[in-house]
């Protein structure tokens, strides 16, 4: 029988959970990953941009033929850009300027208009954030605001978090995830944990970001940079404000890239900066519950041919001291 043709409006959501095989087998814990590089866009973004579209034009924010505007690190951007080409929709985002190269290209291609502007400070005017706001308010388009829109967060806990409680058959140990605007963590966290209160959420955060401190001590503090993509910020967002966070972990560049590689190797997975930081957070999880059975789920945020030309590239790595080499022995 012939599958069931529809848009890629209806092709995002529904990805496998991934059994992570050579980290459950060292562990004695079933780490688990929600495919999310399997949406039509190539991440868990299409989600957000999904909810977010959706909510504008049932409130008349959009309307038909109108301009949908973001700032974005750049996958938020592309979901837009999918679903929003396909539904008539101009679509211009703010970005900084030192994404990987990937990303620029596959908005350009898509035809959605590439506004670059400097990296700096969420305080600084010229942020990305900022710099979308001034645009929609000056042309009348409609934002998304995916930092402090809600429909963002709450199309996870419609979608994902049901996804995984069907697929993980109704067992959920731990979720561990980092935090770009919040939206996935404010999502599955609120729907898993009216399932199973005793669920544990972790958060992990990069250097740079303040999140772990936040759930530490309460403050926004933080050091050092990273060179994860689209995670990390320095400010309690709407979105995370609602998810339920139970404690917070802070991982290095270092840490991520061992993982990355090490899925890539090991269990055929190319995957993305925030990806290789969030199951290396699970395995960390797995490690200190070693031999206990617990299933601890996680998030395959996109690809790694999205980065290809930074943790693929050897001068890259060599340029911020990282080095490839394999995980810790247990």
């Amino acid at each position: 029988m012939a599958p069931r043709m529809g848009s890629l409006w209806d092709a995002v959501g529904n990805t496998p959970l991934l059994r992570m095989g050579s980290l459950s087998r060292r562990t004695g814990c079933d780490i688990v990953a929600k495919a999310e590089f399997m949406n039509p866009g190539g991440s868990i973004k299409d989600r957000a941009a999904k909810g977010m579209i959706q909510r504008a034009e049932g409130t008349g924010q959009l309307k038909p033929g109108g301009t949908i505007v973001e700032g974005t690190a750049g996958n938020t951007g592309i979901g837009l850009g999918l679903l929003g080409r396909e539904r008539g929709y101009r679509v211009v985002v703010t970005m900084p300027d030192n994404q990987a190269r990937e990303k620029y290209e596959y908005l350009e291609a898509m035809g959605v208009e590439v506004r670059r502007v400097p990296a700096v400070p969420f305080s600084n005017p010229s942020h990305f954030f900022h710099q979308a706001r001034v645009l929609a308010e000056a042309n009348g388009w409609a934002w998304m605001n995916q930092f402090e829109n809600p429909a963002n967060g709450d199309f996870h806990y419609e979608t994902t978090g049901p996804e995984i409680w069907e697929q993980a058959e109704g067992r959920v140990d731990v979720l561990v995830a980092s935090v770009g605007s919040g939206g996935t963590l404010s999502g599955t966290s609120r729907y898993l944990k009216e399932k199973n209160p005793a669920l544990r959420v972790v958060l992990v955060d990069p250097p740079g970001s303040g999140l772990f401190c936040q759930v530490r001590t309460g403050k926004l503090e933080t050091a050092g940079s990273s060179i994860t993509e689209g995670i990390g910020i320095m400010r309690l967002t709407e979105n995370f404000r609602q998810a339920r966070v139970d404690e917070a972990m802070r991982l290095e560049d270092q840490d991520m890239l061992e993982m990355l590689y090490h899925l890539a190797r090991e269990d055929a997975l190319v995957v993305g900066t925030s990806a290789a930081l969030n199951v290396r957070a699970a395995w960390e999880v797995a490690r200190k519950h070693q031999g206990q059975g617990l299933r601890i789920v996680t998030f395959l945020c996109d690809h790694g041919s999205r980065y290809a030309s930074k943790v693929f590239n050897p001068e890259f790595l060599a340029s911020k001291g990282l080095t490839v080499k394999p995980l810790p022995a247990e």
